[in-house]
């Protein structure tokens, strides 16, 4: 059992931009957040784009064990946790607030993510480069939200 926290929501604009962190977002089940640019449309698209998610601490792990300081909008994910253990989220329901979403697999990080930051973070987060999740139940979402298993 844990209690997590939301720290923070990153929304993608349109490619080549940075992502734009904001304080509140409305999700969509089956679609995403909305405004994010892979925010699917009704039938279209792949669901593990709805929403990724990545653990504060394993940014801080990164920094620690190799120096590479990233501020966390530089992964490039959607929603920023601490003292949630993603991993184990694969295949499982759990809630960020009043939304409820379903890991669906790791979203290990790629060599687009290396070409964008710098060389080595594809090593240095694997396996904690976060979870890639479908939105099960849509709603408000709110930085400070709890996560919670369902």
């Amino acid at each position: 059992m844990f209690q997590g926290q939301l720290l923070a929501i990153y929304v993608h604009g349109p490619k080549g931009d940075d992502l734009r962190r904001v304080e509140t977002a409305e999700v969509h089940a089956g679609r995403g957040i909305q405004g994010d640019r892979y925010c699917r449309k009704e039938g279209a698209g792949n669901p593990d784009q709805e929403i990724t998610l990545v653990e504060m601490e394993a940014v801080e792990a990164l920094a620690l064990e190799s120096g590479m300081k990233l501020d966390a909008v530089k992964i490039r994910r959607n929603l920023l946790t601490r003292e949630v253990p993603l991993n184990h989220l694969v295949n499982r329901e759990f809630q960020v607030g009043d939304i409820v979403l379903r890991g669906l697999r790791l979203c290990e990080p790629c060599d687009h993510l290396e070409s964008l930051t710098v060389a080595g973070i594809k090593d240095g987060l694997r396996h904690r480069g976060g979870l890639r999740a479908q939105v099960v139940v849509g709603g408000a979402l709110r930085a400070g939200d709890v996560v919670r298993p369902r």
